[in-house]
């Protein structure tokens, strides 16, 4: 049996195999399963960000509130204007003053309830994240026992298979074989497919000189776009 009818051989046998992990990867059970698992594992690092984040409001709230007491205490200083005027003081110059701290103030103010709003709804967000993880971290043990059940009714038909491709790799070159697994790993299928004249039958390529050449011969042959391994029936 040539390299190419070996090669064959051997795919239309890895084919089985690759039909079961398609499947698995799109069958509920997997998704499930993924999914929640990435949820958890991102979780955690979410929440700490989260509450870093609250506390550094929490912080920017106090400075701002402090700001706002400092000038309202300020303010205070200008309630005896009456007694100034009384006394033929210029008071255009502490009424000036007056009402920029006053304006510093609303100011104060808006930003105050903006800063508070913020902290008001990560808080909500926080809680809502936090129910959330609690809620597929039930899930999750019910997904892996479920997906653990769905793997065990795939094994033994998966481990058949492997047995058969372990023993028709056997036939086939190192060298030809490593890079065929080396496609496989890069989800190229069929990695091997006939050629329709002297171009490859998925992407169209035309063989080179050399290529036209080899497989003429009936040599292992890449396409140059694709790479898949060439034959001619």
């Amino acid at each position: 049996m040539t390299q190419i009818e070996q090669l064959l051989k051997y795919q239309e046998e890895d084919s089985k195999l690759l039909k079961i992990e398609r499947d698995a990867a799109n069958s509920d059970e997997w998704k499930n399963y993924s999914q929640s698992k990435s949820f958890l594992t991102k979780a955690p690092e979410k929440l700490d960000a989260m509450d870093a984040k609250a506390r550094e409001l929490e912080v920017d709230l106090q400075k701002i509130n402090k700001k706002y007491e400092d000038i309202a205490e300020t303010l205070k200083d200008f309630e005896n204007l009456d007694d100034l005027v009384e006394e033929g003081a210029d008071i255009s110059f502490y009424k000036k003053n007056a009402t920029q701290l006053q304006e510093k103030l609303k100011s104060l103010k808006t930003e105050i309830n903006a800063l508070s709003k913020t902290i008001k709804d990560a808080d909500e967000e926080y809680k809502a994240l936090k129910k959330k993880t609690i809620a597929v971290q039930k899930q999750y043990t019910e997904y892996a026992a479920a997906y653990q059940e769905y793997k065990k009714t795939k094994l033994a038909e998966m481990e058949t298979i492997k047995a058969e491709l372990k023993k028709l790799s056997a036939d086939i070159h190192p060298e030809v074989f490593k890079r065929y697994e080396n496609k496989r790993s890069e989800r190229i299928f069929p990695i091997i497919c006939a050629v329709a004249g002297d171009r490859c039958s998925k992407c169209g390529m035309e063989l080179s000189i050399a290529g036209k050449e080899k497989i003429a011969h009936g040599e292992v042959t890449e396409c140059e776009n694709c790479h898949r391994f060439l034959y001619k029936e």
